[in-house]
């Protein structure tokens, strides 16, 4: 009754000793946490970091490939509540990543990786005048991800918006000069504080009566009764 499943299961613990040094298995057979001939993750992998320096324990899994973390992955408190959403290419940062506390969303990140294979990358940017055109931008590899597009930040507990912040290749935009993406500048909110109110139209009964009585010269009262 258990040979074909137990059959199986050796057949996948064959083929996967045959391509990795270290591996194991889960309890539905897929191959976690292997380890190459090479020495390099690859793969599904499931790890559950200690506490270290004040910070507490977690659990993390995602994809390795050629030892460098790819697509997208996800860390949890020991609880298996979210802790953070992460996505990777190359091994660094890339696209939206967001930060989460027990009580809600804390914060989001935006990211461009850079190949870490060359010493300089080139990016197309789409240009701010002509949103059809694209400047080719030489960017130097430093190792990192790059700070690209809108960061923000909420109130966990009422996950309500608290600021932003907008990145162009890792340097920190003046909220309004224009976005070298869209070529749009930021609308300036309105001054409340110095703009009228407006006026109410008057009613038409007063609209006649000053009709009539303009070029009139206004009677002025002095308090006066009148007598000697």
């Amino acid at each position: 009754m258990y040979a074909r499943p137990v059959l199986f299961l050796l057949l996948i613990s064959l083929t996967a000793g045959a391509q990795y040094k270290t591996y194991r298995l889960s309890d539905k057979g897929d191959t976690l946490n292997a380890i190459d001939l090479k020495g390099q993750k690859q793969g599904k992998w499931s790890v559950r970091m200690p506490a270290l320096r004040g910070q507490p324990a977690y659990e993390e899994e995602g994809v390795y490939v050629n030892d460098r973390k790819e697509g997208t992955w996800m860390r949890y408190n020991l609880m298996g509540d979210p802790l953070a959403v992460e996505n990777y290419k190359w091994g660094n940062k890339n696209g939206i990543c967001r930060y989460f506390t027990p009580f809600g969303i804390e914060r989001e990140e935006s990211w461009r990786a850079i190949n870490p294979d060359k010493g300089f990358d080139t990016i197309d940017v789409r240009d701010p005048i002509d949103p059809n055109k694209y400047e080719k931008v030489i960017v130097k590899n430093e190792g990192n991800s790059l700070r690209h597009g809108t960061w923000k930040y909420y109130d966990p507990t009422k996950g309500r918006l608290l600021s932003t912040e907008s990145y162009f290749l890792d340097r920190l935009r003046d909220p309004n000069e224009p976005d070298p993406i869209t070529g749009l500048a930021k609308v300036a909110a309105p001054d409340t504080a110095k703009a009228k109110p407006a006026e109410k139209p008057k009613p038409k009964e007063v609209l006649d009566f000053e009709k009539k009585t303009s070029g009139k010269k206004k009677a002025v009262r002095t308090g006066s009764t009148g007598g000697g």
